[in-house]
């Protein structure tokens, strides 16, 4: 009588995260045995090596999305936070594939869209250089730094340059949607403020901000976005596919306005206006909320080039269809 086979296994640094707990229930259904790496309430924590090396050694799959939250107010303390919680969990799985005896296939890591130059005018592909400067960019920079550094033999490494994830249940949709609910779901305008050094260069190599402290996006700055089904339809994709390697954009490939945005979102909610936000508004607002307006004002516009000419279908391409399904429409 034969043996049964073996059940693969997939392990997930950052297991608890809104994304971390969608791909975890996808790989379950997939017939994975699912482990995680974390702080709390997974099965090794991120400051035990040999807990992790056990559970990368004869993995199938590893996938790492360990950081602190970027929705956060870029004090020095949470910048630091930012860029070490990347850096050190990664590296972490960097030494464990290294040293595993069998190790994993494919290792997919997060990464931002965050790396490319701000743009209203044409979307970036993977092909492009990543030319933009100050923060954000810098910690992605080190980030993949992280995981494509030296060898991994036997180990496929994809970096997931990932934009804004939208679903039932994700902080900032429900944000967003709140907004218009309020009748405060108008576009976010850019303009001038007081300067400031929040988002200065971090890093192996910090850089300097290099665009103006605003620019005249009347709400045109663009805002690249992924349905929550396709984040885990594409990385079932990806895990397929063995030809893929390297950077991955993450992405609609329908990037819509702030303007557009907030349109849709105020139809999904049958909000019969919204008031727009200026600069001088917004940034008041954020302090209280303590986050960053970088995050609403900044021309995100990618293209995801390398899942569209391997032939992956989006099954939510367009905002309207996304946020309907999400609203249960």
């Amino acid at each position: 009588m034969s043996a049964a086979p073996l059940q693969r296994r997939a392990v997930i640094g950052g297991g608890s995260g809104y994304l971390g707990t969608a791909l975890r229930d996808a790989l379950r259904v997939d017939g994975y045995d699912v482990r995680t790496i974390g702080r709390t309430g997974a099965d090794a924590r991120w400051d035990d090596p040999a807990g992790i090396l056990r559970l990368v050694d004869g993995a199938d799959l590893v996938i790492g999305l360990a950081g602190r939250r970027i929705d956060c107010r870029y004090t020095d303390r949470n910048r630091d936070e930012i860029l070490g919680s990347r850096v050190r969990t990664t590296t972490a799985l960097h030494r464990a594939i290294s040293a595993a005896a069998n190790p994993p296939t494919v290792w997919m890591n997060g990464s931002s869209a965050t790396a490319y130059r701000y743009s209203t005018t044409a979307p970036r592909t993977e092909a492009d250089p990543q030319e933009e400067t100050g923060f954000s960019p810098d910690v992605t920079r080190d980030w993949e730094a992280a995981l494509f550094a030296g060898e991994t033999p036997g180990t496929r490494r994809i970096a997931l340059r990932t934009s804004l994830v939208l679903g039932r249940g994700a902080p900032v949709m429900d944000m967003l949607l709140r907004l218009a609910r309020l009748g405060l779901g108008g576009p976010q305008l850019d303009g001038r403020w007081f300067p400031h050094r929040r988002y200065r260069g971090i890093g192996a190599h910090p850089t300097a901000p290099a665009r103006p402290d605003f620019e005249p996006s009347r709400g045109h700055q663009r805002l690249s976005w992924m349905h929550v089904q396709d984040f885990v339809q594409a990385v079932r994709f990806l895990r397929d596919h063995d030809e893929i390697a390297g950077p991955v954009n993450m992405a609609s490939p329908h990037a819509v306005t702030n303007i557009e945005l907030m349109r849709t979102l105020r139809r999904a909610v049958h909000a019969p206006f919204g008031l727009p936000a200026p600069r001088f508004v917004l940034e008041p607002g954020m302090a209280v909320l303590r986050t960053e307006s970088e995050l609403v004002l900044k021309s995100r516009w990618v293209l995801p080039q390398v899942l569209l000419d391997a032939g992956y279908v989006f099954r939510f391409p367009e905002l309207t269809g996304a946020v309907r399904q999400i609203q249960g429409r």
